[in-house]
C-alpha cells in the first residue's frame, strides 16, 4: 500500500478580507509596480481610508503576500457633479466625505500586482465589494474606470468611439473590458478625471452596477434639514455640603434639557471640584485625589440620568484616578442608551500641573452617537487647531469643549479658538463653561464665563457664525438648534471650502496616537 500525500503540503491561501493598518507598506509597494509614472497613494491616504471606512477597503492575500488592493466610499452620489474629477469624489484620496448614510457604493481604486493577473484577483475584489453593497443595502456601485489603452487609439477615435468599440469586442482594454465583464455599465464619460493618467488621455468612464437586491428603507431618503438640538449649561460654582447637593443641581438641569427635546446636554469642565467646598482638604494635590473617590457616584448619576431623561450627556469633565495613580481629567460621554464612553484631556495647563500634578491623555477620539459623530475636547485642548482637524478628518461634525476660566482673557482664549475652529474645519463648536466662585478651593476660587455655540460663517448659518451664547457670569443654560444637512451641503457648496481646498502637496497634520484606547 503506497504511502498517503500530505495534501497540505500542496495546498495554497489564497483570501479577500478587509484591509489593515499593517498592511499599508505593502500596498504602497505594490502600486509603484501596477502604476508606474502615476502619483501614488501617500500613507496617510491609507490611514484615513482605515479609520473613515474600514468596512470598505480589502486586500486579496496569497500565502500571505498581498497581491491585489482596493479602497471604496459611501455617498449619494446624485449630490456630485456630473463631470466630477477623482479628487471631487474622494478628497483628494482622503475619503473625508464618506457619507454613512448614503446610497451609493464609490471605488476610487482597484489594483492587482502584474505579476499575478489572469488568477481572477480583480474579479475576487469586485465580488467582495458586491457583497459589501448588498450587505449594506447599498443602491448601486459606481466607478471611474481608466481606459489605458486610449492613447493608442486617440489619433484615430474619440473617446466615445473608443468606449463603443470596446463594449463591441473589436478593442480590448484591461480595465473596461474587465469592468463590463463584471456587469458594470456605462452612465457617461467624463474629461480630466485623473490628471496623471496620460495613457488614458485623462478620461475615464463612469460605470454602475445596481444591486438588484436593494430594498427602499423608508428613512433612508433625502434630507431637507437634519436638526440637532444642544442644551448648554453655564453652571455656578457655589458651596455645597455634600454629594447629593451637586446631584440635585445636575438633575435639574438635564430635566430642563429634556423638557426642551434636547439631544445633547453639556456641563462645563471640572465642575465637580464644587466637591472641594466639603471635603476640607488644604492640599491641593490631595483635594484632587478625594474628588476622585466619587467617581463611581459621578459616572452612576450620570448614566442614569442620561437613560432616565432621554437624552446624551456631555459629563463636563471630572479628575479621575487610575491604576498607575496618574490623575487624569477626563469628560465623559453618556449616551441616552446607556453606553458611555471617554476623552482624556491632552494638554495640561501650567495650573493643572503645579497645583494638582494632572497628567495629559494621549489619543483624539470621535464617538458616535444617535446624532452622528462628535468630538470632545477640554478647554486648553480647543486651542491647539491640529486636534480640531484630526477630530474633523475623522468624520466629527461637532465638537464640544467643557471649560473652566478664571478670567476673561482666558475665557476669550477658549471661544476666539472655538470660532476659529467652526471656521477653519467647517463643524459646531459648543463651549460651556463655570460661573460664581469657591473661596475654599485652591485654584478654583473664581470663574469667568459665556457659554456659546458656533458654527461655520457663511451664508446659510446664523449671523456673525453665532448660534446662541448666554449671558456672561449668570447661572443659565443655552438652547440651540445645529443642523447637519446644512453643514453637510455647505462643504460641498459654501462660499468658500477649507476642508476641500487645503493644500495636501505642500502641508498635513500627522496624527500619532500612543494610547488609541484613551
Amino acid at each position: 500500500m503506497s504511502e498517503e500525500f500530505d495534501l497540505s503540503s500542496f495546498e495554497i491561501s489564497m483570501v479577500v478580507r478587509q484591509m489593515e493598518m499593517s498592511d499599508i507598506p505593502e500596498i504602497l509597494e505594490m502600486q509603484e509596480a501596477c502604476f508606474p509614472g502615476m502619483d501614488p497613494w501617500e500613507t496617510e491616504h491609507l490611514v484615513s481610508h482605515l479609520t473613515v471606512f474600514p468596512e470598505g477597503q480589502f486586500v486579496a492575500e496569497l500565502d500571505g503576500q498581498i497581491i491585489g488592493s482596493c479602497s471604496s466610499l459611501i455617498l449619494n452620489f446624485a449630490e456630485y457633479d456630473d463631470r466630477h474629477t477623482w479628487d471631487d469624489i474622494s478628497d483628494n484620496g482622503y475619503i473625508t466625505n464618506h457619507n454613512p448614510e448614503g446610497y451609493n457604493l464609490y471605488g476610487i481604486e482597484v489594483m492587482v500586482h502584474p505579476e499575478f493577473r489572469r488568477m481572477k484577483v480583480g474579479e475576487r475584489l469586485y465580488e467582495a465589494r458586491k457583497e459589501l453593497a448588498r450587505e449594506m443595502n447599498l443602491k448601486s456601485i459606481i466607478i471611474g474606470g481608466r481606459i489605458p489603452n486610449y492613447h493608442k487609439y486617440s489619433d484615430e477615435m474619440s473617446p466615445r468611439e473608443y468606449v463603443n468599440s470596446v463594449a463591441k469586442h473589436r478593442i480590448y482594454d484591461p480595465v473596461l473590458t474587465f469592468q463590463l465583464m463584471n456587469d458594470f455599465t456605462l452612465m457617461r464619460i467624463n474629461p480630466n478625471y485623473l490628471p496623471d493618467d496620460k495613457a488614458s488621455k485623462r478620461y475615464a468612464t463612469l460605470m454602475e452596477w445596481n444591486n438588484i437586491d436593494y430594498r427602499a428603507v423608508s428613512k433612508r431618503h433625502y434630507k431637507t434639514s437634519y436638526p440637532v438640538r444642544i442644551c448648554v449649561v453655564q453652571y455656578l460654582m457655589r458651596k455645597i455640603s455634600c454629594f447629593d447637593e451637586l446631584a440635585s443641581q445636575v438633575e435639574y438641569f438635564v430635566n430642563v434639557a429634556a423638557d426642551a427635546n434636547s439631544d445633547f446636554v453639556v456641563f462645563p469642565e471640572i465642575f465637580t471640584t464644587q466637591l472641594m467646598s466639603f471635603l476640607d482638604e488644604p492640599s491641593a494635590s490631595q483635594s484632587v485625589r478625594k474628588i476622585s473617590e466619587y467617581t463611581e457616584e459621578y459616572i452612576e448619576l450620570f448614566n442614569s440620568l442620561s437613560v432616565r431623561y432621554n437624552v446624551n450627556i456631555i459629563g463636563g469633565s471630572h479628575f479621575v484616578e487610575e491604576e498607575n495613580e496618574e490623575i487624569y481629567n477626563i469628560s465623559y460621554l453618556f449616551r441616552r442608551d446607556g453606553s458611555i464612553d471617554k476623552q482624556y484631556k491632552i494638554h495640561i495647563t501650567p495650573n493643572e500641573k503645579k497645583y494638582w500634578g494632572i497628567s495629559a491623555g494621549d489619543s483624539v477620539r470621535v464617538f458616535d452617537t444617535d446624532c452622528g459623530k462628535i468630538a470632545i475636547q477640554v478647554c486648553y485642548d480647543i486651542e491647539f487647531p491640529e486636534l480640531a482637524r484630526i477630530a474633523t478628518e475623522k468624520g466629527a461634525n461637532i465638537i464640544f469643549t467643557p471649560f473652566c476660566t478664571e478670567d476673561r482673557q482666558g475665557y476669550l482664549r477658549v471661544r476666539y479658538c472655538a470660532q476659529a475652529r467652526a471656521v477653519e474645519n467647517q463643524i459646531y463648536t459648543v463651549i460651556s463653561g463655570t460661573v460664581g466662585n469657591l473661596p475654599q478651593a485652591v485654584n478654583m476660587d473664581i470663574q469667568y464665563a459665556q457659554s456659546a455655540i458656533f458654527a461655520p460663517s457663511d451664508f446659510e448659518f446664523a449671523r456673525d457664525g453665532i448660534v446662541g451664547e448666554a449671558n456672561a457670569n449668570l447661572e443659565t443654560v443655552l438652547i440651540g438648534d445645529v443642523d447637519l444637512e446644512v453643514l453637510k451641503r455647505q462643504r460641498q457648496e459654501g462660499t468658500v471650502k477649507q476642508l476641500k481646498d487645503r493644500r495636501r502637496d505642500i502641508y498635513r497634520v500627522e496624527y500619532f496616537s500612543k494610547n488609541p484606547e484613551q
